[in-house]
């Protein structure tokens, strides 16, 4: 009897032994998780995002109460059309002097004329000359001071679109959108609520851009490469595991301590390196499950 139960034993301390793991290393995955804050203070008038949904990348899904920055731009438009209206024509205003010299020279020419001939003065013509002269510089003066009062109405005119462009940004960030295309993984606020600057709103990950964060041995490093393929087997719990293809894209600098639900090929290892190996996920890798890597 005692036999029996020696020899009864030996394939159950085989299982055991032999759950060693045919692996390299274990980790979870992980996506790039992005908490979406608001970047305005208000009242949250719409908020349609809820956790699950898939968002496009600056779709609005929520809105922030804009009533005043939106009566502020309207007062805004209204100055810089009153600032655009004082804004002088110097083609017209400078069109009388300009008739007026065009006249002279005419009435130059007819005495010049006449004093080759003998039918006037000199000095009718050096008083013609004097009067050029004169609506000459007036002319002068007036476009330097239509040109400096322009460019000081366009100046203030500039001010204000300036201020303009800063209440649309306002706005703009008083729209509720993800900077990625991803899914909802969290939700923090609702319609009716007061926003903060800061306050977040909801989190969301790409979960098409999964990543499996295993820990590896100072002596694996050596067959780690960046680019590097590998198999991931994901385990969904009991017997069901499914393999992905895998490929290395980041291996720590440093070493760290292995963390306590992490496995390594050497459980007695204290230090390991991480890496991050991106896997296509197919819908069914979930973030936190449990994987493997061999190399």
């Amino acid at each position: 009897m005692k036999r029996f139960i020696i020899y009864g034993a030996i394939p159950l301390l085989a299982a055991s032994c032999g759950g060693d793991g045919d692996f390299d290393a274990t980790g979870t995955f992980e996506a790039t998780e992005i908490v979406v804050s608001a970047e305005a203070a208000g009242r949250i008038l719409r908020f349609d995002a809820e956790e699950g949904d898939v968002l496009r990348a600056g779709r609005q899904v929520g809105a922030i109460d804009t009533v005043q920055l939106y009566l502020q731009k309207l007062q805004l438009e209204r100055q810089r059309a009153s600032v655009r209206s004082g804004r002088p024509d110097i083609g017209k205003q400078a069109a009388s002097l300009r008739e007026q010299i065009a006249k002279q020279q005419t009435e130059r020419r007819r005495v010049e004329n006449l004093l080759k001939d003998g039918a006037a003065t000199t000095k009718q013509l050096d008083d013609i000359d004097a009067q050029l002269k004169v609506l000459g510089g007036q002319l002068d003066a007036l476009l330097s001071t239509l040109e400096n009062n322009a460019v000081s109405i366009d100046e203030n005119s500039s001010a204000i679109e300036l201020q303009i462009a800063q209440v649309e940004d306002r706005l703009a960030k008083c729209r509720i959108a993800s900077p990625v295309t991803g899914t909802v993984l969290a939700k923090y606020a609702e319609a009716g609520e007061l926003a903060s600057v800061g306050r977040p709103l909801m989190k969301v990950a790409d979960l098409d851009r999964i990543y499996l964060r295993a820990y590896f041995t100072s002596d694996q490093l050596a067959d780690l490469r960046l680019g590097q393929e590998v198999t991931v087997t994901a385990d969904f719990g009991g017997e069901r595991q499914l393999d992905y293809p895998g490929r290395i894209v980041w291996i720590a600098s440093e070493s760290e301590f292995t963390p306590k639900t992490i496995q390594t090929r050497n459980s007695r290892a204290g230090l390991v390196y991480a890496a991050k190996i991106a896997v296509e996920n197919d819908g069914r890798l979930k973030i936190g499950l449990y994987g493997e890597v061999k190399l």
